[in-house]
């Protein structure tokens, strides 16, 4: 039974994933942690295919028991098809050692899972509460928490961390947004029950496939268990207001356009009403900042292609928790040096692999029929979240991508 703390050592706001396993992980060293939610869970979110990295955070967490107990789609790599031409990447075959494998979820259930398991081990989470002001400070920040019924209540504790996803509460409350350098990109999403023949899909993977015409637009299909899919697909916003305002309309229509998915999906029926998403990405002026760091998608988004979101959030909620047990017993921490920095680092990898998906060139190198096997694993080590090992040659200079674009150009 969670128990509300006035003053906790943590409080964290969001419940999702970095909120759940930073919970976890605190609580597990001995700290007192509430956190408060906005929304009632389950709640549904888009992010549904978990990346091999993922599986490190949710072991050290605790969780992976149940976590694999809950029937979850398996994942084991992810598949590409531009026309004619499909290639897929077996995780198992990374240049960087740990975890080949992890799972397609529904995120509802997921997050109510990692959730539930993050207030066993001692996180006392608390649903239906907004915050709805924080005073950032050294020793005592606080924030102030409004339930559903208009109370408000006011928490002091020795650190905040914000795991508040797209709510990005502190970076709003506390003007920290800044804009992002990505392009504003739109997505139009549903689950469907595919209707699948076993024989023409690999639901080990999420697929992506790209537009035949259009190499900036693509669609992902990751499959759950049970002949469930969540289709998607990413365009700028200005590409998609070319097609029926109908949200499934317009999405029918461009898979109609893409024949390889058209001809997979022919029996598919949709699950849900189709929805969308327009200027995910987002980008802060600082991580952290006088008693508080932001976690994840409260700090910065990119964009789903290669679905990293998950990934990141999980990454830096353990960075955050392992610095503030060392901060808590009396230890100094240098926020920037240890968790903005290296945390950034990670992700400008990943940015790079995204700039080079939009303009051609990555999709140039996995496409490309002559590839390296040694090149490959490094590059299957990006893909399966592996983004901070700074001994993969594509992680420590990103950049080699544009040589290895033109190689591969060339040939």
């Amino acid at each position: 039974m969670a128990k509300w703390l006035e003053n906790p050592d943590i409080l964290i706001v969001g419940a999702g994933p970095s909120g759940a396993i930073a919970g976890a992980l605190l609580a597990r060293k001995g700290y007192s942690v509430m956190t408060l939610e906005k929304q009632t869970f389950p709640r549904f979110s888009i992010g549904e295919s978990l990346l091999p990295q993922c599986m490190e955070f949710i072991e050290e967490a605790g969780m992976l028991e149940a976590v694999n107990n809950a029937g979850l789609q398996y994942k084991n790599g992810a598949a590409f098809r531009r026309g004619d031409t499909y290639t897929d990447f077996d995780f198992s075959e990374k240049f960087t050692p740990g975890w080949g494998n992890t799972f397609q979820v529904q995120r509802a259930g997921f997050d109510k899972l990692l959730a539930d398991e993050s207030a066993k081990s001692g996180n006392n989470i608390f649903y239906e509460q907004e915050i709805i002001a924080v005073t950032p400070d050294a020793q005592q920040p606080s924030a102030v928490s409004r339930a559903i019924d208009g109370s408000e209540k006011t928490v002091r504790a020795k650190f905040i961390l914000d795991a508040s996803g797209f709510g990005r509460v502190l970076p709003r409350l506390l003007n920290l947004n800044k804009p992002s350098e990505f392009p504003v990109r739109q997505a139009y999403f549903t689950h469907v029950m595919d209707n699948i023949e076993p024989s023409e899909f690999d639901r080990h993977k999420i697929l992506v496939s790209v537009h035949p015409e259009f190499k900036d637009v693509w669609f992902w299909l990751i499959p759950f268990a049970g002949g469930r899919c969540s289709l998607g697909v990413v365009a700028s916003q200005a590409f998609l207001d070319r097609y029926p305002e109908d949200p499934e309309i317009k999405l029918r229509q461009l898979v109609k356009e893409t024949p390889a998915l058209q001809h997979l999906l022919r029996n598919a029926e949709y699950a849900m009403p189709v929805r969308s998403i327009v200027g995910y990405a987002a980008d802060v002026t600082s991580l952290y900042g006088q008693g508080y760091a932001l976690l994840g998608n409260a700090g910065e988004f990119l964009d789903p292609v290669f679905s990293s979101g998950v990934t990141i959030a999980m990454k830096s909620a353990s960075m955050a928790a392992n610095l503030l047990d060392r901060q808590l017993q009396g230890g100094s921490v240098d926020w920037q040096t240890e968790y903005a920095k290296p945390l950034q680092a990670g992700v400008n990898a990943f940015r790079m692999f995204v700039e080079a998906w939009y303009d051609g060139r990555f999709q140039d190198i996995i496409f490309y029929q002559g590839q390296s096997p040694e090149i490959r694993g490094m590059i299957c080590s990006i893909l399966a979240g592996y983004a901070w090992d700074q001994k993969n040659p594509y992680v420590s200079e990103p950049r080699r991508l544009n040589t290895l674009a033109e190689i591969c150009r060339s040939n």
